[in-house]
């Protein structure tokens, strides 16, 4: 009788068990089905919202004027860009021309000192070097100040243009 009561409990143990878990997976599906349905819910109205500002956009013609100033700014950058290759270009060429003719100086001062007979004639050569090295200098650093300037206001100019008109 002991074993049968004992039989009787456990299998009423277990079936609360059963029971319990049953709620517990019930409880568990309904908690998925219920964030299921939030997370749809919420995909929806994002959607609903994109189409929404899709269709304003599309009908006040905002699309194609974003297409045009994307469009315009390319073009402006390319345009900065282009300038901007050009300019370094020809600084770069007067820079070597420098170079070529200081190099070309340096050279003629050397050989005409290789035919220095005497100190005076050394320090009247030197001190005519200074003096050209100096004015030559000078000269060449006002360009090249002059075409870094140009260089600056050339790249710069286009983006000084509005991209778009104003209406006001």
């Amino acid at each position: 009788m002991a074993k049968a009561k004992r039989k009787s409990m456990t299998k009423v143990t277990t079936t609360a068990k059963a029971k319990s878990r049953g709620k517990a997976v019930a409880k568990t599906k309904t908690s998925k089905t219920k964030s299921n349905v939030q997370f749809c819910n919420m995909v929806e109205k994002s959607a609903t919202q994109s189409k929404e500002v899709y269709e304003r956009m599309n009908a006040s013609n905002e699309v194609e004027k974003m297409s045009a100033a994307t469009g315009q700014t390319a073009d402006i950058i390319r345009n900065c860009y282009l300038t901007a290759v050009k300019r370094v270009q020809d600084y770069n060429n007067k820079l070597i021309e420098f170079t070529h003719a200081n190099t070309k100086t340096a050279f003629d001062f050397a050989q005409r000192m290789s035919g220095v007979k005497s100190p005076s004639e050394f320090l009247e050569l030197s001190t005519e070097l200074a003096q050209l090295q100096l004015t030559t200098l000078t000269e060449q650093a006002k360009q090249l100040t002059a075409l870094a300037q140009q260089v600056t206001l050339a790249t710069a100019e286009p983006l000084r243009t509005p991209l778009v008109p104003s209406s006001t």
